[in-house]
């Protein structure tokens, strides 16, 4: 189900299950590794209006953005920041510890959101009693999971003693995950999408060629629109300013219900990434 359209705004915040307000437009870190193009591209998306940045031990860019962050001139209280234990970090003790360099790397206090990066069979249980333990210290305002299918979060279930608050998850129009979404839903699981746009592999589809001349936006502007609309939260990446600025140039125009399911159809359950089921058994990549 679409949500409402008219209030929509790079300001516009998704209310978490427990009362935390994340922003529904954030930016991606991935790959962004290089100190003076991490800086480049966050301060133009601190001048184009996010507030959100999303980042990961496995990104290998935490110390470059905590010293981005540290520089910028955005108070604290006004940003959103989000990481993720790696794999190779998981289980009690070393994810305790894995966040514990995070929070140093960031040169942060705390974290607005910490999530479990993958689901993996042999710490599946002892992680989520970490983020727990995070959690209840108030150094993370949020804990969630990233990449869990239904199964996963069904298992989860069994043992935890806090839900997950979100579940960031490979989400774009050729992979919808629509029996997932509804099921987090149902559950008061916010979604989050990575890779928003499939790497850009959408641009030559008819209906975003066809919609574009309508609304004069680019396939990756109707992408990020469509999610909005489903009231997913995106994080899309980019190093180029222009691009930085353009994915956010999207709260001017709005999908009518038919685009949305036009573009709901595109789905093919097509991956860009790994498939988490085939994570979880062999215990990472």
């Amino acid at each position: 189900m679409s949500v409402s359209t008219t209030s929509l705004s790079i300001n516009t915040k998704i209310v978490l299950d427990n009362d935390v307000a994340i922003e529904q437009l954030g930016f991606g870190t991935y790959k962004l590794t290089d100190f003076d193009e991490l800086d480049c591209a966050v301060n133009a998306a601190l001048k184009t209006g996010y507030r959100a940045f999303d980042t990961a031990e496995l990104y290998q860019n935490e110390k470059q953005l905590g010293k981005v962050i540290s520089q910028c001139g955005v108070k604290r209280s006004d940003l959103f920041i989000t990481s993720k234990i790696a794999n190779e970090k998981q289980g009690y003790d070393n994810t305790l510890k894995g966040f514990e360099q995070t929070l140093k790397d960031l040169e942060l206090d705390y974290i607005d959101l910490f999530l479990v990066h993958w689901p993996l069979k042999d710490t599946f249980f002892d992680t989520w009693e970490a983020l727990e333990r995070i959690y209840e210290q108030k150094l993370a305002r949020a804990i969630g999971v990233c990449n869990f299918q239904i199964s996963h979060l069904e298992m989860l279930e069994t043992r935890a003693n806090i839900k997950p608050m979100i579940n960031q998850i490979e989400l774009h129009p050729y992979l919808t995950q629509k029996e997932l979404v509804n099921y987090l839903r149902d559950n008061d699981i916010a979604v989050e999408a990575w890779s928003p746009i499939a790497r850009n592999m959408i641009k030559d589809e008819a209906i975003f060629i066809e919609l574009g001349k309508k609304y004069g936006k680019s396939a990756a502007q109707l992408a990020l629109r469509w999610h909005l609309q489903h009231g997913h939260i995106a994080i899309p990446k980019s190093s180029h300013p222009e691009r930085i600025a353009a994915n956010a140039d999207i709260y001017d125009f709005a999908l009518t219900d038919s685009e949305m399911q036009q573009i709901d159809g595109l789905n093919k359950n097509f991956r860009v990434g790994p498939n988490p089921d085939e994570v979880y058994q062999k215990n990472g990549f």
